[in-house]
């Protein structure tokens, strides 16, 4: 329980130590924001600070904080570790510069982010890339969703398939101020309820039953009965949970809507810190819920691995169990709420990517819809497809694309003479990851042994960084870099 309660306080004592240096070098002013400087009453639509705040959190927190972080504890505490410091160094900066680029450059989608900073055909890498991850993203949290309210009414997981795609239809094409604006903080009210709910269900159970519900307190060990290495899998399993290239997609949505460039860190940086927290309790209550107090049939995250890590069903137990009948009610809604409202915004990113590709003005419905019907049609027929498969690829694509947009914010920073070693490092750290990730996983088909991808990771990570270091910083170095 000590170390739970020392991560869960270094998430927030971080919050207000890291973001605060990393708003400082950044260095928001108050220039004109672009809901400000020409709202359109669609996608540009001012909204007050608390409520962007909640819409970004329910933008960026699907399943993976639950799913993934339940998935990811089946390699032990260890993966606190991952959560609190990649939230805080990484996932946090992410956002952070994710949101706040976008804001200087009129709401820019992230490929377009990329293309100013990174060249044109990358802009058309990401443009590609990015429609078809939030295509998959959305399918993922369709599927999810679906399933947890399949199991909760005991009905056919198609049709609330069909029943969640109409919602998707409706968050998709309206504008964001007449659906999303409106519900979404209510949404992100059952969502904090559902993490305190489970925290405090958790910790009371453990001094109940400290025998066969123990938090279990940090160790290094790699608990996995299957032997799968922690590097690269345990981050790019818990993925939303620390850091995401989705939320480079989510972030401009946002963007289009903030009236203050000096709210940014407590929107982008601060949604990212209270997902981590989620991420937190749900892999402390999985630990707890599911601990192996037999040793003879596998390590302490035997029961949780047999059960599949997160999925609908570890999801329910774990609700009922700790919270009850009426408790577990607000703790499911938020558990739905959760992949509901990105699953919406990703369709609606893929219909703003598309837009600004190809110079599509979405102020008219007509051009809105032609575009949104066959994103989501397509969408419906991916739903079919083997969810593990999807969501496997959706993850390795999550932080790949995390990476490129780090290596945007890096590339801004340095060009403004700004300390971009907060963004490089990260950017550097998540190459690795998914360069090694590549190479190992068999879902890619290119499976090399760990003494062979290891090195490809490390070794492309470095090639990357020597690459940012002679491309942007030696021609930028003329002069002297900024706090």
């Amino acid at each position: 329980m000590i170390t739970f309660f020392i991560a869960l306080a270094l998430l927030i004592v971080g919050y207000f130590v890291y973001g605060k240096f990393v708003e400082t070098i950044f260095h928001p002013d108050d220039r004109a924001t672009p809901c400000v400087a020409h709202p359109d009453g669609v996608d540009f639509c001012p909204i007050s600070k608390w409520r962007a705040f909640l819409i970004q959190l329910l933008n960026i927190a699907g399943l993976g904080p639950i799913f993934g972080a339940l998935s990811g504890a089946i390699w032990g505490p260890s993966v606190y570790l991952w959560i609190v410091f990649g939230t805080l160094l990484a996932g946090g900066v992410h956002d952070y510069l994710s949101g706040m680029l976008s804001l200087r450059n009129d709401g820019a989608t992230v490929a377009e982010i990329t293309g100013k900073y990174l060249g044109n055909g990358m802009k058309q890498v990401m443009r590609i890339f990015s429609v078809i991850l939030l295509v998959m993203v959305g399918v993922v949290f369709m599927v999810g969703s679906a399933g947890i309210l399949a199991s909760l009414t005991g009905t056919s997981n198609t049709l609330w398939i069909i029943i969640v795609l109409v919602y998707f239809f409706c968050a998709t094409l309206l504008p964001i101020d007449q659906l999303i604006g409106k519900f979404y903080p209510i949404f992100g009210i059952c969502l904090i309820v559902m993490a305190v709910g489970v925290a405090g269900g958790t910790i009371i159970n453990a001094i109940k039953d400290p025998i066969n519900h123990p938090m279990v307190e940090l160790t290094f060990q790699n608990l996995r009965d299957d032997g799968l290495p922690m590097w690269p899998f345990m981050f790019v399993t818990v993925a939303c949970g620390a850091i995401s290239g989705f939320h480079a997609t989510q972030s401009p949505l946002v963007a289009r809507c903030v009236t203050s460039e000096k709210e940014g860190r407590q929107i982008f940086y601060g949604a990212m810190v209270a997902e981590g927290i989620i991420a937190l309790i749900w892999a402390s209550a999985g630990i707890a819920f599911y601990y192996n107090k037999d040793a003879s049939i596998g390590s302490i995250t035997a029961n949780l691995a047999a059960i599949g890590g997160g999925n609908s069903t570890s999801v329910m137990e774990i609700s009922k169990s700790l919270l009850g009948p009426i408790g577990s009610v607000l703790a499911i809604l938020g558990v739905v709420a959760c992949p509901i409202t990105s699953g919406d915004t990703a369709f609606r990113s893929a219909r703003l990517t598309i837009a600004d590709w190809f110079n599509i003005d979405q102020a008219s419905i007509k051009k809105r819809l032609a575009l949104t019907i066959p994103l989501l049609l397509v969408g419906y027929a991916i739903s079919f497809v083997d969810y593990s498969i999807i969501w496997r690829y959706f993850s390795w694509s999550n932080q790949t694309l995390a990476m490129i947009a780090l290596w945007a914010g890096a590339v801004y920073l340095c060009e403004h003479k700004y300390n971009f070693w907060i963004a490089a490092l990260p950017a550097t750290f998540m190459s690795a990851v998914s360069i090694t990730y590549f190479f190992m996983a068999p879902e890619i088909h290119i499976v090399l042994a760990s003494q062979i991808a290891y090195p490809i990771g490390i070794i492309t990570a470095l090639l990357f960084l020597g690459i940012f270091w002679f491309k942007t910083v030696v021609p930028n170095k003329s002069t002297s870099i900024k706090a």
